[in-house]
Order: C-alpha cells, then structure tokens, then sequence
C-alpha cells in the first residue's frame, strides 16, 4: 500500500478486516456442523440425519443470489459504503441470534427453523459483502493498483474461514459443552466492531460522481 494516500490505506484496510470478520462469522457453523446439528435438530436415524445436515449446510446458499440483487440495488441507490456496513451488521446479528438460541430439547422445531433462517441470512448477508468490498476497493483505485487490491478480498474471506476454525477448536478446547456459544459471542462482537469502524469509511468517488449526475440530469 506504499502508494496509497493514508485516507485510502485506512479504508483498505477497514474493508478487508470486514470481509475477515464476515467469512470468519460464516465459517464458525461450517466448521462445528456435526456438534450443532446435534443440539439443534431432531436425533433420528442416519439417513435422515445426515440429509438435515446437508440441508443446513447448504441452506446458506440459497438466498445468496437474491442476495446479489438486493445489495447490489442497495449499493447502487444508496451508496457502497452503506452497503458493507449493513451485511456486517446483519452477519454480526445473526451469529448472536445463534449464541444465544435454546437446543432443540428445550424449544423443539423452532431451534431448528431459527438455525436454519439464521444460516439463510449469514449466506445472503456474505455474497453482499464480498461483491460490496470488491467494487468499493475497484472504485477507489485505478487499474493496474485495483488489481492486487482487490485480490486482497477473497484472500482476507479465505484467511476469516480459515481462522474460524483455529478459534473455534480453542473454545471447544476450553469448554467442550458450551465453548461454541462462546465462539459466536465473541464473532458477533468483534463483527459489532468492524461495523461501527467502517461508518468511517468515505463513498466512493466513483459512486458520488454518478449520483451527482443523476442528480442533475433529473433536476433538468
């Protein structure tokens, strides 16, 4: 980042630890799928178990293309910087959703249904803000600089799930029962933080430029 300007290098860096945070809060449930499945859904045989498993796990992609949509209208009416502060919020929201949800032999289906939302929205939350963080970063820097930096995206995502797992065995270490709540709490809090850091964040000029046009163009 040598040749960024220090405002830039800051925003950088509040996206990436954003996009790190978000796949890192969207990985914790991938990664003790086989403990939570356990807590929260029905035990009944084999087959049938194993086919919730694999529903819960892919459920997370099925709002992902609707997701698209949605941000990416989001992002193009109101601004990319408002974009990636939401999906961080939402992601931040459902792991605490899920730290605090009752087994299923407290609460029967509705820990099931809950778990099952919350993993829909943590995947229509995350393609959100992988696609908001690559157009803020291609926004904000000219080819060939855009190129690396937005590299760094999917790099920070792949890092975030990858670290899911180290501090997720941590807390099963620590506490074997209850350590995975402990591990979504502390997902939600530290997505809470990078939230609240990236309302420092600038638009990009590119965004301002267009909506300025618009701007006109309608007031003409």
């Amino acid at each position: 980042m040598g040749n960024l300007a220090a405002s830039k290098k800051k925003s950088f860096a509040l996206i990436q630890i954003g996009a790190f945070l978000e796949y890192f809060d969207l990985y914790l449930y991938v990664h003790m799928a086989v403990l939570l499945n356990d807590i929260f859904f029905p035990k009944t045989d084999p087959y049938t178990a194993g086919l919730i498993a694999a529903f819960t796990f892919s459920s997370t992609y099925i709002l992902r293309p609707i997701g698209a949509l949605v941000f990416g209208y989001l992002g193009d009416n109101y601004g990319r910087k408002s974009t990636i502060i939401v999906t961080t919020s939402l992601m931040a929201f459902c792991s605490f959703v899920i730290a605090s949800l009752p087994s299923y032999e407290k609460i029967g289906l509705t820990a099931s249904v809950v778990m099952i939302l919350c993993r829909m929205l943590q995947g229509f939350s995350s393609i959100g803000e992988f696609i908001g963080a690559l157009t803020y970063v291609a926004e904000s820097t000219k080819a060939p600089q855009s190129y690396f930096y937005t590299s760094l995206v999917a790099f920070f995502t792949g890092l975030g799930s990858t670290f899911a797992l180290l501090v997720g065995s941590v807390f099963l270490l620590i506490d074997s029962q209850e350590g995975w709540r402990t591990a979504f709490y502390f997902g939600a809090a530290i997505a809470v933080i990078g939230s609240v850091a990236r309302t420092q964040l600038r638009e990009t000029p590119e965004f301002l430029q267009e909506k300025n046009n618009v701007n006109q163009s309608r007031s003409n």
